[in-house]
């Protein structure tokens, strides 16, 4: 980066061979519940009403959670209609993943629709498919439904992450990375699809953290076209300068999942967000080092941090000194949709090329050239990608 003309900053052409973001979608359910009446939603719907004492601390728990609403794949009928959906242990997996498996690919398939709309180009030249999601394990699975629904080639070569949790958009991200940069001329399809119909149960004295993923999670999509040498029609928006995975010693107990006959039971250790901040920093400054790279957090570098909590995003920012605002983006994701599972880092992404172009700025960095992208999820596992945001060509012209 240089200072150019009249004070205006010039940003350096994208590097050769790195893989490149050129086109990002995402996609939610209609079913939308306020965060503010959810409590007496919640607690209706699972015949809980005489837990008075439990409902009063589920109230509390929502009204932290700095969420303003979330999206549900799960009707209102649905719900009612399936009373051992909303028991807190009862034998209802069938069912649970009978919805699942209509809904993981047609919401994924929206949000694909939408990046390739984005990058421009045609659903017959995807070359690879990846395709993750925590609410689903039937074969074939949803890549290959997507593949029918999006009329990708049938030649598309196509990877099925299961049961991945919360970094699994970092994970996929990552693995797109790798295909793009080794396949010359691949174009890589990123779906992230979640819904938490497995996860849905109602309330329990004794597992507290059950209360605490009910008030977060929420149902999104979200897609990315990933690939190297970006054409002259295509739209570079985001390099991935370097991805890697990290697990955080003595935390594979901080977040676990079992899918059980009553569906996907897992627990939520309030220590979660100690963990990750502890770590945050030392693997910022590793990242930075190893791509010769000495910046201000504050002034130098955009953030896009998985909202998984907003224990997490306050911990983290005041761990690293970062101001109010370079969180903003994914507390603003946080606030509109909860905790996405996998989806939220691309939806993020997404919301700060949004706010970039509103404001009229350089890159969709929020105008910065690089940055970092943070996944969390089961393990501790973190994943960390280091982007450089490249110039606007629509603003640029």
């Amino acid at each position: 980066m240089e200072d150019g003309p009249i004070g205006k900053t010039i940003f350096a052409c994208h590097s050769d061979g790195l893989a490149t973001i050129i086109g990002l979608g995402s996609a939610t359910p209609p079913n939308i519940q306020p965060q503010i009446s959810f409590a007496d939603y919640y607690f209706q719907m699972t015949n809980s009403n005489d837990m008075v004492d439990l409902k009063a601390k589920f109230k509390r728990i929502c009204d932290r959670t700095a969420i303003e609403k979330r999206h549900l794949w799960m009707s209102h009928d649905f719900l009612m209609s399936n009373p051992t959906v909303t028991a807190y242990s009862s034998p209802s997996l069938n069912v649970r993943q009978e919805l699942t498996d209509a809904a993981i690919p047609q919401l994924g398939a929206e949000a694909a629709r939408i990046a390739i709309g984005d990058w421009g180009g045609r659903a017959s030249d995807i070359t690879h498919l990846v395709l993750c999601t925590t609410s689903s394990g039937r074969m074939p699975g949803a890549d290959f439904d997507l593949v029918k629904l999006l009329g990708l080639k049938l030649t598309t070569k196509r990877f099925m992450l299961y049961q991945t949790g919360c970094h699994g958009g970092g994970m996929s991200l990552r693995l797109a990375k790798d295909l793009a940069e080794n396949n010359p001329g691949a174009r890589v399809l990123v779906v992230c699809s979640e819904v938490t119909s497995l996860a849905f149960r109602g309330p329990s004295e004794t597992h507290p953290g059950n209360l605490v993923g009910q008030a977060l999670f929420g149902d999104a999509a979200g897609a990315v076209i990933v690939g190297a040498h970006p054409t002259g029609d295509e739209l570079p928006l985001f390099e991935m300068v370097s991805a890697s995975q990290d697990i955080i010693p003595g935390t594979e107990k901080m977040v676990e999942g079992n899918l059980c006959e009553e569906g996907l039971m897992y627990t939520l250790d309030p220590d979660n967000p100690l963990h990750v901040s502890r770590n945050i920093e030392g693997l910022v400054k590793r990242t930075l080092e190893q791509a010769g790279l000495t910046k201000d957090w504050n002034e130098e570098l955009f953030w896009l941090m998985h909202p998984g909590g907003r224990a997490i995003l306050d911990r983290v920012e005041s761990t690293l000194g970062l101001r109010k605002d370079k969180m903003q983006v994914s507390r603003e994701v946080m606030r509109q949709h909860g905790n996405t599972m996998s989806s939220c880092v691309i939806i993020a992404m997404e919301e700060m090329r949004r706010v970039s172009e509103k404001r009229v700025l350089p890159t969709a960095g929020e105008g910065l050239e690089w940055g970092l992208l943070f996944g969390f999820g089961p393990g501790l596992t973190i994943e960390t990608i280091l982007l450089r945001s490249l110039p606007n060509k629509t603003f640029l012209a």
